[in-house]
């Protein structure tokens, strides 16, 4: 690599630190390729966003980071328990339609971060912390406007620049790449606590999503950590949970105690950090590529955090734009259109039909319904497992139509009929 006063000319570079940018460097390392990694904070750092999917499982093996993240004693991640009232339903990922993992861990994410950046550092990526990407000039020999810790300009002349930026989403916002959302705008409101959980009383092995007793767009997640803590949240429109700093601990203790299972379970639980916000997370571009660049994860799209997406989507991106960027850098003659964006977009989609129809009250008809099918609780598993581009499954060749027509099989009758063509 030449180097020259921190200047650098590389054939990747990537803007952020975190899973995407991680994997895609680990990735692109392996295939023999010159990586340079700028994170502008100083890691490790608090993130959100701490259960994962076993899809993730599969890109972490590929990048070689699977027996780091296995030996780091993270708490086993099975599954998901949706709450709503008195009423209970329970999926198990290892039952699902898809083949692959069906097990994963839910992360405290400073420590895992720092695992999977420090694993790509090992695999030869060149990896800077406090340097921020100030401007970018696009095209065949890409240019980046850097800042170190101490502030002092440099350049990096790339081959391609991966955006990994997260909800910094920094090309999105130094190119003018953001596109309207169609989702309202939600805040979140959560902490971490010492849980003090009995043993026996809840199954540590699955993510608790419970809904608000009155309000059915409004929903909390309960997500056992190791080490007895419990990250715990609450979600709704802004206007909801945009209270001043001082209110927030009040405020979020309150809204445990509403809902009877979190109540129960964690309602007087001692908070190890006073509650954060994050608010007007949903994001989108026109595109997730253009010349001489491409955005991974949130940086180019971000939904909701209802169904823990938002890691898988983020590795999947990095393992489509790595293996697209080294045929590219091979010199093959390669289309970012319908090799990258499109294929990451089924399966945004998919998220997308699921999260839309959980708001809207019809998702979680299906999922509380009484009587369920057997096989499409497995179908259904195989989404919420991450496995979101698994077109062979019938809800992610066409998910808004099948959730929408098995909905009204559920408000027209007290069981679900899993034959197809019902639902063709």
């Amino acid at each position: 690599m030449n180097k020259v006063l921190n200047e650098a000319t590389v054939d990747v570079a990537i803007i952020g630190a975190g899973p995407s940018g991680a994997v895609a460097a680990a990735l692109l390392r392996q295939q023999g390729h010159t990586v340079l990694v700028l994170e502008r904070q100083t890691f490790p750092r608090f993130s959100i966003g701490e259960s994962l999917l076993p899809q993730s499982m599969a890109y972490l093996e590929e990048a070689g980071m699977l027996q780091a993240v296995v030996e780091a004693g993270f708490q086993h991640k099975n599954g998901a328990r949706f709450v709503h009232g008195d009423r209970s339903s329970e999926y198990d990922f290892r039952d699902k339609f898809s083949s692959g993992w069906g097990t994963t861990y839910q992360v405290e994410r400073a420590a895992f971060d720092q695992i999977l950046i420090d694993c790509a550092a090992r695999a030869g990526a060149d990896v800077r912390f406090g340097h921020e990407v100030r401007a970018m000039t696009t095209g065949d020999a890409p240019m980046l406007d850097v800042a170190d810790a101490e502030g002092r300009p440099y350049r990096v002349e790339a081959r391609f620049v991966l955006d990994a930026s997260g909800f910094g989403r920094v090309l999105p916002r130094l190119l003018g790449l953001e596109a309207p959302t169609r989702f309202p705008v939600r805040s979140a409101l959560f902490t971490h606590v010492f849980d003090c959980i009995p043993a026996g009383s809840t199954d540590r092995d699955k993510i608790v999503v419970a809904v608000h007793p009155e309000h059915r767009d409004v929903w909390f997640w309960m997500i056992p950590l190791a080490k007895g803590r419990t990250s715990v949240g609450c979600v709704a429109e802004s206007a909801f949970l945009d209270v001043p700093e001082a209110r927030r601990a009040d405020v979020l203790r309150k809204m445990m105690k509403s809902e009877p299972t979190i109540g129960a379970l964690i309602g007087d639980a001692q908070f190890c950090m006073p509650p954060r916000h994050i608010g007007g997370y949903s994001a989108n571009v026109e595109r997730l590529h253009g010349s001489g660049y491409a955005l991974l994860g949130n940086a180019g799209e971000f939904l909701d955090p209802v169904f823990s997406s938002g890691v898988t989507i983020a590795l999947r991106s990095a393992h489509l734009a790595a293996h697209t960027l080294h045929r590219q850098l091979g010199g093959a003659s390669v289309d970012w259109a319908s090799e990258f964006d499109e294929p990451l977009r089924r399966g945004i989609d998919t998220f997308r039909a699921f999260v839309e129809r959980w708001y809207s009250g019809r998702l979680q008809d299906i999922i509380f319904h009484p009587h369920q099918s057997d096989s499409i609780r497995r179908m259904i598993a195989a989404v919420l497992a991450g496995y979101a581009w698994d077109e062979t499954n019938p809800f992610v060749a066409n998910p808004a139509r099948r959730l929408d027509t098995l909905w009204e099989l559920c408000a027209g009758a007290s069981s679900v009929d899993a034959s197809y063509p019902s639902l063709s």
